[in-house]
């Protein structure tokens, strides 16, 4: 049997249930694609269900409000993703009628849908064989063929391209762009896959020559970049506090946060004090600063590290406050969509 069969009857023996399997519907295979990015099911599930309960067409999608989508997406990071989520269901709900393009070359001009995307959504809906390769796909090719081709190489995307491409199954792509995929996940794992049990393990020639753990080959990482974030968590007269949105291409763009004093450093409790936005807001006011942790939270993204602490900043009267600022009722506050980071912090500290 060839490997593309063998792959497909492995799939319909061990595939698991999924809502998005159930359907063949171009804008619930959008919604999951962009959804499971990088992202685990697991994690992406519950995401997926909320908002096809919240936008059970791309009609309502499209007319919702861009806070709305990003708090819903909140926890999920890469909010990119959301924001290109909201703007092509923008465009397919007011430009083509909510008709999604029904083919790989036209589905790539959509915002956010790249080549993996294109090629799932045409595949599963429209049968186009155009073959899929994402990282499950690239560890399953890379140990069954050998190929030590760095995969995030040029050479190596070309190269992994071009063999998912000859083993393509034309007889039914949908199916086989989904077996292979599920295989990468479930049997072909990163770690100790099931290799004893496995349908390819007579012909794979990682498993004959003792590389399994060494496939796929990778570059190394860039450099990580290191950023010290301390925030003002002003409390004024224990009810209101004051937030801002974050402007501009960097993280976390469109999503709410405390007022913020970024340093290149690790900065203590008299930096803030002496800080000009400090100083700036609080003027010749009484106030009582703490810090709300002693050490700061490392919250990992994929090229920077984030080094963060909150202080606590308890006072009297109205600040001097930024065109920026909004002053919101603290009950208020878990309305608005903000970074996982500060969520934590906020649904521990604003009960």
């Amino acid at each position: 049997m060839i490997f593309s069969k063998k792959l497909i009857t492995w799939y319909l023996w061990n595939k698991r249930a999924m809502p998005w399997r159930e359907t063949k519907n171009p804008y619930y295979i959008w919604l999951s694609e962009i959804i499971l990015q990088q992202t685990r099911v697991a994690q992406g599930l519950p995401y997926y269900m909320s908002f096809t309960e919240n936008f059970p067409t791309v009609f309502d999608l499209a007319k919702a409000s861009e806070e709305k989508v990003l708090k819903l997406w909140q926890g999920l990071g890469y909010y990119s993703r959301a924001r290109n989520l909201h703007t092509t269901a923008k465009y397919v709900a007011d430009d083509l009628n909510g008709i999604f393009p029904s083919t790989y070359k036209d589905l790539l001009q959509l915002k956010g849908v790249g080549d993996y995307t294109a090629s799932a959504i045409a595949s599963i809906c429209y049968e186009e064989a155009v073959p899929v390769v994402d990282g499950n796909v690239y560890r399953v090719l890379s140990r069954y063929f050998g190929i030590e081709t760095p995969i995030n190489s040029t050479d190596g995307v070309k190269e992994f391209k071009e063999l998912a491409i000859a083993l393509m199954d034309h007889d039914d792509p949908a199916d086989y762009n989904q077996a292979i995929m599920e295989f990468g996940a479930l049997q072909c794992k990163p770690k100790k896959p099931y290799c004893s049990i496995c349908p390819l393990n007579d012909s794979c020639e990682a498993l004959k020559n003792g590389s399994i753990e060494k496939l796929p080959v990778k570059l190394k990482k860039i450099k990580i970049k290191k950023r010290y974030f301390s925030y003002l968590v002003f409390y004024i007269n224990d009810k209101q506090t004051i937030i801002q949105q974050r402007i501009g291409k960097g993280i976390w763009q469109g999503l709410y946060e405390f007022p913020l004093i970024e340093s290149s450093d690790p900065i203590d409790k008299d930096s803030i004090v002496s800080h000009t936005l400090f100083q700036k807001m609080i003027e010749d006011q009484e106030y009582e600063i703490t810090e709300y942790q002693s050490q700061p939270i490392l919250h990992k993204l994929s090229h920077q590290h984030l080094y963060t602490k909150f202080y606590i900043i308890k006072i009297g009267m109205h600040l001097k406050i930024e065109e920026s600022h909004n002053i919101v009722d603290s009950k208020e506050i878990h309305r608005y969509p903000v970074p996982i980071l500060l969520s934590n912090f906020i649904e521990s500290f604003f009960l």
